[in-house]
């Protein structure tokens, strides 16, 4: 059978984090919540609803990635998948199911999910998400043949692939740097088209003009580095 582990960054995320550990399909069993120094019932919460919770003090979208690929990596019986997933319930956990079936019925490495216009909440990405989005999509296009559309954190990836990444970055530049890492080594990829909605509370990114501004500079940087490898 198919051991899928989901791995959830969560940074104060006490009104949603229960909610996304509760739509996600039985089919999983290894719920891992990485507690990034939240300041509120963050980690309670998540461990009332069944998930196993680290903690990782260093604050970083990318720390907290880090963080539960070292806690699998760290267990005797690896996963076959890795899943990751935001906590703020802007994915819909129950589509996991779709992001999935292309790695077990077709043979493939990573999957994004897409965060489609046609399926995405009015509203729910920020104009300065959907500018970043494209062109840090359309330059990986020009300069490496990509196919991605999307930087979406709702994604699968074989465990034994992503092990072969390498992942490094801390911040703001994680999903970009796995995406320009699947596309060096030659990954089979695709993307699945997903829903997308508001999250709740306020995105540590896109919510303010710092985090903004912050999270293109490092989405640019990683492109450029790699384009000249």
């Amino acid at each position: 059978m198919t051991k899928i582990s989901v791995i959830i960054p969560a940074y104060n995320e006490a009104g949603s984090i229960a909610k996304v550990i509760r739509d996600i399909p039985s089919i999983v069993k290894d719920i891992i919540v990485v507690n990034n120094n939240s300041t509120d019932d963050t980690a309670n919460h998540a461990e009332k609803a069944g998930a196993t919770v680290l903690t990782e003090t260093r604050k970083g979208y990318g720390y907290a990635c880090l963080k539960g690929i070292d806690y699998l990596a760290n267990q005797q019986e690896k996963p076959d998948i890795v899943v990751f997933i935001d906590g703020d319930y802007s994915d819909y956990p129950e589509e996991l199911i779709k992001i999935i079936e292309p790695i077990l019925n077709n043979n493939i490495d990573f999957v994004i999910g897409a965060r489609v216009k046609e399926l995405r909440e009015e509203g729910s990405l920020a104009t300065q998400q959907i500018f970043g989005n494209w062109l840090a999509t359309f330059l990986m296009k020009y300069m490496f043949g990509s196919k991605f559309t999307d930087l979406g954190p709702f994604r699968a990836i074989k465990y034994n692939a992503l092990i072969g990444l390498n992942m490094q970055d801390k911040t703001y530049g994680w999903t970009v740097e796995m995406q320009l890492k699947a596309l060096k080594q030659k990954l089979r990829y695709t993307e699945i088209p997903v829903k997308y909605r508001h999250r709740i509370g306020v995105s540590k990114v896109s919510g303010t003009i710092k985090g903004s501004i912050f999270a293109g500079i490092k989405i640019l940087s990683w492109i450029f580095k790699y384009s000249f490898k």
